[in-house]
């Protein structure tokens, strides 16, 4: 009997090795390579006596594609999110940090699915049946009908699942509890997660179902494991936010059936998570005429659009090196605005702490808050505030200018609704959106913008 194959497997980028070391060459990660068994080639399935395929026909681009039918979740935002409800025979892989939320969101679409009358089974491989239950009772779900299992096995799993005429939604909590005999090699390992995700995948395609796969995050904020089970499945959504907020955002990184960048917001409450259905509102929160270094930017998350206050706060720094923390928004974009104030305003922050803040735990991705935050760092700079309601958005180029964005009438249009009367754009697209109810201020560049902020009064300090 040929004895099984031991390789090295990095745990965090799936790079192999033929022998292990403290440090991953492709990754650089320190104490992740395993040592894993890799079982050998049955006999007479080498290259050479390999059997030869057997050609696909192929077709033209032209012809009409069906539409992938779609469940409802019952929760409008978590529709949102995926597209417009859950495809047949898909696979969505949820992370975020524990206890941020996943398994509550997972039951409470489980039972609303449930509750209209279609099967749908919850594996924990974590929790034990009463937990889960005792999760179910604080939501007030005990009654919906939803199949309860705890198992690890996948072999047991996939027997369990198969017993189940036409499941239409299966939940496992979470992938990286699964285990298979076969693999010699510990649960949440590379040769794991591959094997459970292929199982899992094979399952909804021949059984028409739709897969709900929940994962841990690493410290980075990434699914914990390589980013080979993100590449498996069809629709990977994080959970974002901070335990110590109320607030919770759910992003599609990547849908194959909609649009990526797409957000659902929620509410953690007493029963579950509630869907936020004007989060705008609750992004710019309750301001203050005389609060400096707040600025209101008209950003767009996937196709909505949404207004969030940018808050910065700047002060002198005793440290031979001044701090620049960022919560919500890129580091080395804040980093690129602070040198372009200094460059070509003669603004300068080289002795003085930034502290920049997203307000509500939202993560901005967009270049367009370059000038809402440029405006939040003068108006903390200079003690002034800005206009109570007045909206900014505006790409930074690296001479100073600004440069027009996508979607202005959209983010003016949302602008409106909620009562602001002012918007501050790049002077390029003003022309375009003349006619949009705000009054439009249109600047060429940052040197422009500190000219209009001086004609605002400075508020008293203290």
């Amino acid at each position: 009997m040929v004895k099984p194959r031991k390789t090295y497997i990095c745990q965090a980028c799936g790079a192999v090795t033929v022998k292990w070391a403290g440090r991953c060459d492709n990754c650089g990660t320190w104490n992740s390579i395993v040592e894993e068994a890799v079982n050998p080639p049955l006999p007479g399935r080498g290259h050479a006596n390999q059997p030869k395929g057997e050609a696909a026909a192929l077709v033209g681009l032209e012809g009409d594609g069906a539409t992938p039918p779609r469940r409802s979740c019952g929760i409008s935002e978590l529709d949102r999110v995926t597209g417009g409800g859950l495809v047949a025979g898909s696979v969505i892989l949820i992370g975020g940090d524990p206890g941020i939320g996943k398994s509550t969101l997972v039951l409470q679409a489980l039972a609303k699915i449930a509750g209209r009358g279609e099967p749908v089974i919850y594996i924990s491989g974590e929790e034990a049946i009463a937990q889960v239950r005792l999760r179910a009772k604080r939501l007030n779900l005990a009654n919906a009908p939803v199949l309860l299992a705890t198992q690890t096995n996948l072999g047991d799993i996939l027997a369990t699942i198969g017993a189940v005429q036409r499941p239409g939604v299966i939940a496992v909590d979470s992938i990286q509890t699964l285990w298979s005999p076969s693999i010699d090699a510990a649960p949440g390992t590379v040769s794991q997660l591959r094997a459970g995700t292929e199982a899992m995948v094979r399952l909804a395609k021949r059984r028409d179902a739709c897969v709900l796969l929940i994962g841990h995050v690493t410290k980075e904020g990434q699914i914990a494991g390589p980013r080979l089970i993100e590449h498996m499945v069809d629709t990977v959504l994080y959970f974002e936010g901070d335990r110590g907020h109320q607030y919770r955002i759910v992003r599609a990184v990547k849908n194959r059936f909609g649009p990526t960048d797409e957000i659902g917001v929620f509410e953690m409450s007493d029963s579950g998570l509630c869907e936020v259905t004007n989060p705008s509102r609750l992004f710019i929160g309750n301001r203050d005429e005389k609060a400096v270094g707040s600025a209101i930017f008209a950003g767009i998350e996937g196709t909505r659009p949404l207004l969030v206050e940018i808050q910065a706060l700047i002060s002198p720094s005793t440290l031979g090196t001044p701090r620049r923390a960022v919560v919500g928004w890129d580091a080395s974009r804040l980093a690129m605005v602070l040198a372009v104030l200094e460059a070509h305003c003669g603004v300068s922050m080289a002795n003085r702490d930034v502290y920049l803040n997203v307000a509500g735990g939202l993560r901005i991705r967009e270049p367009a808050a370059d000038l809402a935050v440029a405006a939040a760092l003068l108006s903390s700079l200079t003690a002034t505030a800005l206009p109570l309601h007045a909206a900014f958005f505006g790409e930074v180029g690296l001479s100073g200018s600004l440069r027009p964005v996508t979607l202005a009438k959209a983010r003016l249009k949302e602008a409106a609704k909620l009562g602001f009367t002012a918007a501050i754009v790049p002077l390029a697209i003003q022309d375009s959106v003349r006619a949009a109810r705000p009054e439009i201020h249109g600047l060429s560049n940052l040197s422009a913008l500190i000219g209009w902020m001086k004609n605002r009064p400075a508020v008293p300090q203290g």
